[in-house]
């Protein structure tokens, strides 16, 4: 099945390929009971629910992994079981060395994220509701100290903790037809995953802080001439249009050194917060790890030899 087939078919809810770091990648196919029903797959939760579908790509795109949130009944809202699978599966792609890319996105049409579930948020116990707030923080934190590059592709509404989300990511994709804002104050709360960090990173302080002030909602268009995203992509009759230009950049990306990637990653994290004398310094010491690796011999080598380099991440 061609990727670009195949992830219209994940969007219909046809047939869908769930993977884990274990090497398990596994046609499966929709009806009653087919997930439970298949040896060797990984489940991210007891919870029946299929929240959270989680593809290895095969072939030349081996290296990239889409992570699917899958709730249209919940508009893909953040929910308890929805954070326990995330956190699982973003534990999952950290420990797996073989990840070149990571694309998170959704499996609903229209919809990215809708931010917290608000109907299971108001049966919480006032005392329930700030840990899972934590816990939902520490996944959004987790998602954003992934080694490797990681690309939200939003091809519809990305909502508080939605956006959040897609914030935590390396690289933002956005349809014209998205439509991302922090709206946590027409709820007199404020963005309680790391929002009122990130967004004034990504677009800087004084807009960031109109956006926040007046719960604002901007279609995807307007989210790349802001800067909160990186390209903005015409949707397509699909509603794939994100999720294909983020498979685009993964592609481009993939075959990189992917020692050198992570570097770089790490690099310009840990830099852009601290003085340019101190990142000058990070960048001196991530640059020493690529030194002894084979990748690196392996790239003058092609070089010389003036074929494409086979780097192996060693």
């Amino acid at each position: 099945m061609a990727v670009q087939a195949g992830h219209r078919a994940l969007l219909q809810g046809v047939c869908r390929l769930v993977g884990a770091s274990s090497g398990c990648r596994t046609h499966v196919c929709s009806g009653t009971g087919w997930l439970s029903s298949l040896p060797g797959t990984r489940h991210y939760s007891s919870d029946p629910k299929e929240d959270l579908l989680v593809r290895h790509l095969e072939g030349e795109d081996s290296g990239i992994v889409v992570v699917g949130i899958n709730r249209p009944k919940a508009k893909n809202a953040i929910s308890k079981n929805l954070v326990n699978m995330m956190l699982e599966a973003v534990e999952d792609i950290k420990n797996n060395n073989k990840v070149r890319s990571v694309i998170i996105c959704s499996l609903v049409p229209g919809i990215f994220c809708a931010g917290a579930d608000l109907k299971e948020r108001a049966k919480m116990q006032q005392s329930e509701v700030g840990p899972f707030v934590s816990k939902a923080r520490a996944l959004i934190t987790e998602l954003g100290n992934l080694p490797v590059p990681t690309i939200a592709a939003i091809d519809g509404a990305a909502l508080g903790g939605g956006l959040e989300m897609a914030l935590a990511c390396d690289i933002r994709i956005t349809s014209n037809t998205a439509k991302l804002g922090l709206v946590e104050t027409k709820l007199a709360i404020i963005p309680g995953a790391g929002g009122t960090q990130r967004l004034p990173r990504a677009i800087g302080v004084s807009l960031a802080k109109e956006l926040i002030f007046a719960a604002r909602v901007v279609d995807g268009a307007e989210a790349c001439r802001l800067g909160l995203s990186n390209h903005s992509v015409e949707q397509n009759k699909a509603g794939d249009a994100a999720y294909l230009r983020a498979l685009e950049l993964a592609r481009e990306i993939n075959p990189q050194g992917p020692i050198a990637v992570r570097m770089a990653k790490l690099a310009i994290n840990q830099g852009i917060e601290v003085d340019l004398l101190t990142g000058l310094a990070i960048e001196e010491a991530c640059y020493a790890q690529v030194i002894p690796t084979k990748d690196r011999l392996e790239g003058l080598a092609a070089f010389r030899e003036k074929r494409r380099p086979q780097f192996k991440g060693e």
